[in-house]
């Protein structure tokens, strides 16, 4: 039994009021474990820690899953310890067995919620509003604040990106830790901001498809128009514009084709274009 007065135990018969409808107001952490589980024993005292560092920012909910078996089943428990984090009555993310405080923490930096984070929503109601100056100073003040909440780097990417200022969005993506350079919002930023440069001071998009269809050597013309039309969600369009520079020309813009359309795959993530797109630009490579 814990003495930190953010630990309890839970049960079927509480754990919608104590887990599910608590979460509504504050991520809590449920801890599935069992007696005769040794990395249970070891991972206890983490989370203790850990609850009593958040200061009430965060909770723990501990499941015996041997006394509550149907609560186990019910969410899919295969092994122990398996920890799941609840947040607005659902599960947001999870880990199995003992690990390191460190890689604890990390996932729950994504997800509790920091004082800075009053200034991001602040500053995304400003942006929506047309305040595009105004959201950009509350983000700057939130980062002087909050250095270490890397959330507020990623808002202040995508709004320096929409304000046609790449260069410093890009800037502050790669300056990010290593261990945030493989997150998908990082690589989908650092697309945006790529694909957004490219088409900087660009036409109208159909002013740039009758200057492409007017002088089909005109690459410059082309890598603007192959952007512009991804950036409006015109991805087929895009990446065959892409894959026509790299039939013309491999040494324009240091493989400008090739990397524009590296760009169009991480914007677009698992879709099914990806692949067939994909073997086109290796046959052209090989």
């Amino acid at each position: 039994m814990s003495d930190s007065p953010y630990v309890f135990d839970v049960t079927a018969a509480d754990f919608a009021e104590r887990v599910l409808l608590r979460s509504e107001q504050v991520p809590v952490l449920v801890d599935f474990w069992a007696d005769w589980c040794a990395p249970c024993r070891m991972l206890a005292p983490v989370l203790d820690g850990i609850a009593n560092s958040y200061g009430g920012k965060l909770l723990v909910a501990k499941v015996n899953s041997d006394a509550e078996q149907a609560l186990a089943s019910q969410y899919g428990i295969r092994s122990l310890p398996t920890v799941k984090l609840f947040v607005g009555g659902a599960v947001v993310d999870e880990f199995m067995g003992a690990q390191p405080e460190s890689v604890i923490r990390e996932l729950l930096e994504r997800h509790v919620p920091r004082e800075s984070d009053g200034l991001r929503a602040q500053a995304r109601a400003e942006a929506e509003a047309g305040h595009a100056d105004a959201a950009l100073a509350l983000l700057r003040r939130a980062r002087e604040d909050d250095p270490d909440n890397h959330r507020i780097d990623l808002d202040l990417a995508e709004l320096l990106i929409a304000q046609g200022q790449t260069a410093e969005a890009e800037q502050l993506l790669r300056a990010l830790p290593a261990k945030y350079a493989e997150e998908p919002e990082v690589k989908r930023l650092l697309a945006t901001s790529q694909l957004a440069a490219q088409q900087a001071d660009a036409p109208p998009l159909d002013e740039l498809r009758e200057r492409v269809a007017a002088r089909p050597d005109d690459l410059a013309a082309r890598e603007q128009l192959a952007a512009a039309c991804i950036l409006a969600g015109e991805y087929e369009a895009g990446m065959d514009a892409y894959l026509e520079i790299m039939r013309r020309s491999r040494s324009y813009n240091d493989d400008a084709g090739r990397r524009g359309l590296l760009a169009a795959f991480e914007l677009l993530g698992g879709d099914d274009r990806v692949t067939p797109y994909r073997r086109k630009m290796f046959n052209l490579m090989h």
